[in-house]
């Protein structure tokens, strides 16, 4: 698959799962982890490079994901909230990055056909933010280029990238995807549960 060569995809996989009570990028799902999926999505996509932000119990999630062709970035100050690693992966870019593509550490089920539908789109329009919607609701993963770099680098505690949204009101690029998985990401354990369930069905 032809890669994009300035455009890299940050995979924010640091979180405590406080709410699930154990580390669920490590929850199996289909032969494999739950972060291996999303990096595997990641890597089938036409993004130039993967950077994946860890941070709690990076002892445990790092070996899982050694052999896979990504920058593994170790965020110790996870407990400070999203924006830290969302710091962390900007910091890793290499020089002359012109967009990032933020992906979830917890969405397995993000095809990679939606990835390419947002960086394509981003190609065309130039937009400084893609967000994806289906059935008019946003989702995850999200797209910020380098312009929107400086904000995403000032964010504080817990806030994430959509905090920017009213500065660039009007330059947002909100793009309609078939996949409704964008919106499926691992929070507790009846969410995973109903992974499961699609496994079984």
């Amino acid at each position: 698959m032809s890669r994009l060569s300035n455009i890299a995809g940050v995979i924010l996989a640091a979180g405590q799962s406080s709410r699930m009570g154990k580390v669920k990028q490590l929850l199996p799902f289909r032969g494999k982890t739950i972060l291996q999926w999303v990096i595997d999505n990641a890597l089938a996509s036409s993004l130039e490079r993967i950077i994946v932000v860890i941070g709690h119990r990076a002892d445990l999630v790092e070996p899982a994901i050694t052999g896979r062709d990504v920058t593994v970035v170790i965020n110790d100050y996870y407990r400070k909230g999203q924006s830290s690693s969302i710091k962390a992966g900007l910091q890793a870019l290499p020089e002359g990055t012109e967009a990032v593509l933020f992906m979830l550490g917890d969405q397995p089920l993000v095809a990679p056909e939606t990835i390419n539908h947002i960086l394509n789109a981003y190609v065309t329009f130039q937009n400084p933010i893609v967000l994806p919607l289906y059935k008019g609701k946003r989702g995850n993963p999200a797209l910020f280029s380098r312009e929107t770099f400086h904000g995403l680098e000032s964010l504080t505690e817990d806030c994430g990238g959509r905090s920017l949204l009213k500065e660039y009101d009007g330059k947002v690029l909100q793009l309609e995807v078939y996949d409704p998985y964008i919106h499926f990401d691992l929070d507790t354990d009846e969410d995973y549960r109903r992974l499961l369930k699609l496994e079984a069905e």
